[in-house]
């Protein structure tokens, strides 16, 4: 039988040829119709390309379901703005490169954020409310001496602060060498024009400024010798104290009055 299975070679491949692929699918392989192409039993799980980051080794954000966005930054619900950023920053820098866990840092940075804007715009328009409600409840001589104040622009102060700040710190340095009277005429000039481009009148403006230069000198004189004289410097004299009023009372004028 052996001979005659060796002889053949149809037989010889029926026999042996199919226990040789018997032994093969048994350890895992198999040869299918002449082919060399090899098919694994192993089966691989198709994984999504957002959950792999790109270096293999980058952590995934443990809280990106959480659904409070404080619990999800890892803050109280009473965080300061600075902190929110802070919490915001340290986590986006330890789960770089994972998109699913940067889109949740950043999607409860943004919640916060607005929440954040809300409360300060509501506390502005609460704020309001109750100024204008004082003043709505003042005395009447109160609403008649607002009536000739306004609020400018916040530049505008700042630049006429800044102004007659010059003009103090100027007088006290030249204190040695003469009174501050050119720093006063100078900054009496200044109140004038400011309030001249304001009420669109010469004589107003003139008589608007010297009478706030006149307050200032008078205020100055009486309640800078009541104050203690370790206050001052002592080269300091009363002139360029009752000087230094006056510019407050020019600066005001000229910013404030309408």
């Amino acid at each position: 039988m052996s001979s005659i299975s060796l002889s053949n070679p149809s037989l010889s491949s029926l026999f042996f040829g199919g226990n040789q692929r018997y032994h093969n699918i048994k350890n895992g392989v198999a040869y299918g119709g002449g082919s060399s192409s090899l098919i694994s039993r192993s089966r691989r799980i198709p994984r999504c390309a957002v959950d792999t980051p790109s270096g293999g080794n980058v952590p995934t954000f443990p809280r990106i379901r959480v659904w409070d966005p404080y619990k999800r930054l890892g803050i109280g619900p009473y965080a300061s703005e600075e902190e929110i950023w802070d919490a915001r920053n340290f986590l986006l820098e330890q789960y770089a490169g994972h998109e699913r866990s940067e889109e949740s840092i950043e999607a409860a940075f943004e919640k916060l954020l607005m929440a954040s804007f809300e409360q300060r715009k509501k506390t502005k328009i609460n704020l309001k409310s109750r100024l204008k409600q004082k003043v709505e409840e003042s005395p009447p001589w109160f609403k008649n001496l607002l009536n000739f104040l306004e609020l400018p622009q916040m530049a505008v102060i700042f630049r006429r602060f800044s102004l007659f700040a010059f003009m103090g710190v100027w007088s006290i340095m030249n204190s040695a060498e003469g009174g501050p009277a050119f720093q006063v005429a100078v900054s009496l000039l200044a109140c004038i024009y400011f309030l001249k481009e304001k009420t669109e009148s010469l004589a107003r403006a003139s008589i608007m400024g010297f009478g706030a230069l006149a307050a200032g000198w008078i205020c100055g004189s009486i309640f800078i010798p009541m104050m203690p004289s370790f206050l001052f410097h002592p080269t300091w004299t009363l002139e360029l104290l009752t000087s230094l009023v006056a510019y407050f009372f020019l600066f005001v004028a000229c910013t404030f009055l309408k």
